[in-house]
């Protein structure tokens, strides 16, 4: 049986997200050249919950919310070898707590991760637009 922490609000260092990112397949990342987004990204969210196996950073959600109306979640990635262990809904759960029950959960899933948001109960919608960022 897992010993699994979840905290709230600690965002960690740098290379520990870009240890999670590489060790699922959330988005690898392949060079140094996109650490100041990732650190900015996180500095700027006002929801960030992380899981831990003692030290070992093993699952986040980043999220941005206005606490009344909408949150967005925009992060959920947990290691590839603890899926399956109800880790990404625990983190999901905490998220939509933290963001408040006035606040709708939004978010943006990748192909690959459309059956576990089903599976935990969210319901998929087909009225999202996007505007893709400059790289």
């Amino acid at each position: 049986m897992l010993n699994i922490t979840y905290k709230i609000g600690e965002i960690p260092h740098i290379e520990e997200l870009i240890d999670l990112f590489n060790c699922s397949d959330y988005f690898p990342i392949k060079d140094k050249t996109d650490l100041g987004r990732i650190a900015t990204m996180f500095k700027n969210s006002n929801i960030v919950i992380t899981a831990w196996e003692n030290r070992k950073l093993i699952g986040l959600s980043r999220a941005l919310s206005d606490f009344s109306y909408c949150c967005y979640l925009s992060d959920l990635c947990v290691r590839d070898e603890y899926k399956r262990q109800g880790i990404g809904q625990k983190l999901v759960e905490l998220t939509k707590e933290k963001a408040g029950n006035q606040c709708k959960l939004i978010l943006q899933s990748s192909p690959n991760a459309i059956v576990f948001y089903s599976k935990i109960g969210m319901k998929q919608i087909n009225s999202a637009f996007i505007i893709q960022r400059e790289y």
